[in-house]
């Protein structure tokens, strides 16, 4: 199974009242890490425009197991593809680095046709690219 790997910085923006990053920044953690994912999926020139033309999150599941506090160094954040239905795929999540791991999560992302304002099917072209990634085990924590 492939994972893919984002690097993400923190910045000082992120942190709370305590200087933990804020729990909420988690999400913008996992939304850069999971573009950064689907949108390595290119065109595939027959007027396609795979994820990059719309999806939307239809859940978002977060158990956070460490703090994170400021540091000059990225966390690393790993993606991978839990399951593909029809019209929708889980992503999930660690967000770590070499020596803790601060939160495992997961995303239930639908593509979505944003011309018609509906859902749309997965295409075969989708679902090759997230094949590569895919892992069906299940994560503990």
């Amino acid at each position: 199974m492939a994972r893919h790997i984002f690097r993400c910085p923190l910045r000082w923006a992120d942190m709370d009242a305590f200087g933990h990053v804020n729990n909420v920044v988690f999400l913008r953690y996992l939304e850069e890490a999971r573009i950064d994912f689907m949108f390595r999926l290119p065109s595939a020139g027959d007027g396609s425009a795979s994820f990059s033309g719309g999806s939307v999150v239809a859940r978002h599941e977060i158990d956070y197991l460490r703090p994170l506090v400021h540091r000059h160094e990225p966390v690393t954040v790993e993606t991978w593809v839990a399951d593909i239905t029809a019209a929708s795929m889980t992503v999930r999540y660690e967000v770590k680095d070499e020596a803790t791991l601060y939160a495992r999560a997961s995303t239930v992302v639908v593509p979505y046709n944003l011309a018609k304002q509906r859902p749309r099917r997965i295409t075969a072209e989708e679902k090759a690219f997230l094949e590569k990634y895919r892992d069906d085990g299940a994560v503990t924590v």
